[in-house]
C-alpha cells in the first residue's frame, strides 16, 4: 500500500479532534496571519491517514516577512535589552503555560506524528517544559570575563546575542526539539524564525501563541510552516539571518552549510544523523536488564530517535542468550492505537517512511541477514503507517542497514570477538553521535570510552541524560552542541572591549 486507506473514523480519533482547535497558519509578529500566496499542504495523521487540516505552505516571501519582523524586534531592543530578570520572568511564564496546556499539546503531538499518547504526556511535553525553565534560570547566571592584561589596560569580554536566528526542527519530538533551539536562543536575547518539519507543524504554532501570551514581545518568535526545499532553504539563504540551528538528517545539514556559504556566511549549528552502537562485552552482567535497555533503545518512538541504538554489537560468547532476551521483550511490546494509553509502539511518520524501512530490512535479508522478529507492516487495515518491532541478525557492518540511519524500529545485530574488534566496528561509521558500552571491567570501559568517536558515551546505561550536559556529535553527526550552557554559545557573539588606562 502506498497511500492512506480511508476508513471510518474511530471514536477515539473523533473525540480527540473534537477536543482541539488546530491551526495551521503562520505566526508572524505576534499574530496568526496568512501566507503570501495562500498555498497549503495536507497534514495527515499517521495514526490512520486522515486529514487533520490544511497547513499554510510558506515560501521565500513568507520567510522574508518573518525575518523582517524578527529583525525589527531585535534592532529596537524590545527583547534583547530587557534586563535578565525580566527575560527570565517571561520564559518562566511561558514554561508555566506550556505545562498548563500539557494535555492539549500532548494530544496534538500524538495526532500529528503518531507517537503513543503516553509518551507524549510523560516524555515530550515535560522535557520541553524543563528545557524552557532551565534556560530561563540560566539567563542571569552567565558572566563575562576580564582578560589578564597589564595595569595600563582593562580588557573585558562580553557576550551579546547574535541577532536573528533561524531554527529548523524535526518531526520525531516536535515540541521538545523546538524548545531545545528556542529556549537558549531566546535566553540569549535573540529573535527567532522557526520552521518546523512539514510533517509536524502544529505544536510549534501553538507554543508560539503561548509564548506571546506569556509576555514575549511580538516579532521575537515567529513560526513559518512549510517545506524544506522552499521555506527551509529560504531561511538558510536569507541574508538577514545571522545564525541557523538545525536538527535533522545529515543530508539536509550539508545543504544548510552550502546555503550559508552561498549567502552571508551565517553561523550554522547542526545536530544530524546517528547510528549508535550498543556494545555488549562478554563480561557484561544481568543480560535481562541489558536486553531491556537495548529493546527500548531502538523501539522507543518507533526507532525514530537520532541516537537510537540501532546497531547491537555483541560478543559472540553472550550473543545467543542476550538475543533471546531481546526477542522475547520486543515480541511483548504493545503495538496499537497511539491514542490508547496502553500502547507502547505507535506509528512511524508516514507511509513513505514505512516503505523505506521495510525495504532496508528486505535488502539486509538479501545480503545474508537473518530475520529474527517482525519485518512487516502492521495495522494496515487502519490506513495508518505502522512497522512491527524488527530484529535482523548476521548483519554485515558494511551493509546499508548497519551504515545508514533507517529511522525505524529495526535492530541490526552484529557480533564480534573481543574489545578491540568491538571498538573498530563501532567507529566504522560516518556518524558519531553516541555509543553505549556494557562491561564490568573498568579498564575496558575507560579505554573504549576514550577511543569511541562519539559525542556521548554511555557506560552500563543507555540514553541517560540531563539538560546540564552537552548533546551533539562527532563527524557527520553535526556541528555544535544542544543542551547545557554550551548551547548558548551558538546564539551569542564574544566582544572584546579594550580600554587604555592613563597612569596618574
Amino acid at each position: 500500500m502506498t497511500g492512506p486507506m480511508h476508513t471510518k473514523p474511530t471514536d477515539t480519533m473523533q473525540a480527540a479532534l473534537a477536543s482541539l482547535r488546530l491551526h495551521g497558519t503562520p505566526f508572524i509578529d505576534g499574530v496568526r496571519t496568512s501566507s503570501q500566496e495562500g498555498a497549503t499542504f495536507a497534514d495527515h495523521s499517521p495514526i490512520d491517514g486522515r486529514l487533520l487540516l490544511e497547513v499554510s505552505a510558506c515560501d521565500a516571501a513568507d520567510v522574508d516577512v518573518a525575518v523582517r519582523a524578527a529583525r525589527r524586534a531585535f534592532d529596537d531592543g524590545r527583547w534583547r535589552d530587557q534586563p535578565p530578570r525580566a527575560r527570565k520572568r517571561v520564559l518562566l511564564a511561558w514554561a508555566d503555560l506550556l505545562e498548563a496546556h500539557a494535555e492539549e499539546l500532548a494530544l496534538t503531538e500524538s495526532l500529528d506524528v503518531g507517537k503513543p499518547i503516553t509518551d507524549a504526556r510523560t516524555i515530550d511535553v515535560p522535557a520541553a517544559v524543563r528545557t524552557v525553565r532551565w534556560y530561563a534560570e540560566a539567563i542571569d547566571k552567565v558572566y563575562g570575563e576580564t582578560a589578564p592584561t597589564g595595569s595600563d589596560v582593562l580588557a573585558t569580554v562580553t557576550r551579546e546575542p547574535i541577532g536573528v536566528v533561524g531554527c529548523v526542527t524535526p518531526w520525531n519530538f516536535p515540541l521538545y526539539m523546538a524548545c531545545l533551539k528556542l529556549a537558549p536562543a531566546l535566553a540569549a536575547g535573540c529573535s527567532v524564525v522557526l520552521k518546523p518539519a512539514e510533517q509536524s507543524p502544529l505544536t510549534a504554532l501553538r507554543a508560539a501563541e503561548l509564548a506571546v501570551e506569556a509576555g514575549l514581545p511580538s516579532g521575537v518568535l515567529n513560526v513559518v510552516p512549510g517545506f524544506g526545499e522552499t521555506a527551509g532553504q529560504a531561511l538558510g539563504r536569507h541574508p538577514d539571518v545571522d545564525a541557523l540551528a538545525f536538527t535533522g538528517s545529515t543530508e539536509v545539514g550539508k545543504l544548510f552549510l552550502r546555503y550559508s556559504g552561498e549567502s552571508n556566511m551565517k553561523r550554522v549549528s547542526l545536530e544530524c544523523g546517528g547510528k549508535t552502537p550498543h556494545i555488549v562485552m562478554a563480561d557484561a552482567q544481568d543480560l535481562q536488564a541489558i536486553a531491556r535497555a537495548v529493546t527500548w533503545g531502538i523501539f522507543l518512538n518507533a526507532g525514530q530517535v537520532c541516537n537510537a541504538g540501532s546497531r547491537l554489537l555483541v560478543d559472540r560468547r553472550v550473543k545467543h542468550e542476550l538475543l533471546e532476551h531481546i526477542t522475547a521483550q520486543a515480541g511483548a511490546i504493545r503495538l496499537g492505537d497511539p491514542l490508547d494509553p496502553a500502547t507502547e509502539l505507535g506509528a512511524v511518520i508516514d507511509h513513505d517512511s514505512r516503505d523505506r524501512i521495510l525495504a532496508r530490512v528486505r535488502e539486509a535479508q538479501n545480503a545474508g541477514g537473518r530475520l529474527v522478529l517482525g519485518g512487516a507492516a502492521a495495522r494496515v487495515e487502519t490506513g495508518g503507517a505502522y512497522v512491527e518491532p524488527t530484529i535482523v541478525d548476521h548483519v554485515g557492518n558494511d551493509t546499508r542497514l548497519a551504515q545508514e540511519e533507517v529511522f525505524g524500529p529495526v535492530l541490526a545485530v552484529i557480533d564480534f570477538d573481543g574489545p578491540e574488534q568491538a571498538v573498530e566496528l563501532a567507529n566504522a561509521s560516518a556518524y558519531g553521535l553516541a555509543a553505549a558500552l556494557w562491561t564490568q571491567d573498568v579498564d575496558v570501559a575507560l579505554n573504549a570510552a576514550r577511543r569511541l568517536r562519539s559525542g556521548t558515551v554511555w557506560i552500563n546505561n543507555f540514553d541517560d541524560s540531563d539538560i546540564t550536559t552537552p548533546w551533539g556529535g562527532f563527524r557527520q553527526s553535526g556541528i555544535g552542541r544542544d543542551k547545557s550552557l554550551h548551547a548558548l554559545d551558538k546564539y551569542m557573539e564574544l566582544k572584546t572591549t579594550w580600554i587604555s588606562i592613563r597612569h596618574q
